[in-house]
């Protein structure tokens, strides 16, 4: 395929994930904030932007996080750091699998990673992976069996919201149309704030 149809049909892909939802032009400005045109991270690396997008069909990278309404396929900053730590593209999902403890982890990780879908992320690693996830069920359990009146409780809750915000970004509207309905920022972090709020030092 030539650089035109490798375009194509890293797009085909990536609405075949994330359905066909409407970029508006505030999601069109988030995606640019955030995120970095595939072809000008290529320039940058000094590699093809075609051998990225092969490399997405392969999956051996991920697909796009977004795509802007004008067509701009928008990648995270750091598309190309996993591949660099596992020491090349065939070794990477042989070393991210080797990163988790559970292979039924593994997998699904790996899928959410090969489809972009890591949005909820500032840094895409392993570790941060992890680490969210366990911030998202601690908070989850927490709120299950609030204890608003009791200190403890409550200055925990905000340590554990406020390390989550610091590992994810913002979200756009698009955010919530292609993953149906609120994201972890919405229940874990802007819900739990409002509900708890941190007590007044007087």
């Amino acid at each position: 395929m030539d650089g035109s149809q490798l375009c194509s049909a890293v797009a085909t892909r990536f609405y075949a994930v994330n359905g066909t939802h409407p970029m508006t032009a505030e999601d069109d400005a988030y995606a640019s904030e955030w995120y970095v045109e595939l072809g000008a991270l290529a320039e940058t690396a000094g590699i093809p932007a075609s051998e990225l997008r092969r490399l997405m069909l392969a999956d051996r990278l991920p697909l796009p996080s977004y795509i802007r309404s004008d067509g701009a396929q928008m990648v995270a900053r750091d598309l190309l750091e996993l591949p660099r730590r596992a020491g090349g593209y065939e070794q990477l999902p042989e070393w991210f699998g080797q990163q988790f403890q559970s292979g039924r982890d593994a997998i699904r990780e790996w899928d959410g990673y090969l489809r972009g879908h890591y949005v909820c992320l500032r840094d895409v690693l392993p570790e941060t992976i992890q680490r969210k996830e366990e911030l998202v069920k601690a908070i989850t359990a927490a709120l299950a069996k609030p204890e608003p009146e009791n200190d403890d409780w409550l200055e925990s809750l905000h340590r554990l919201v406020d390390e989550l915000d610091e590992l994810e970004p913002p979200f756009t509207a698009y955010d919530r149309l292609r993953f149906g309905g609120p994201i972890s920022r919405d229940t874990c972090v802007n819900a739990a704030r409002t509900r708890f709020p941190r007590r007044s030092i007087r």
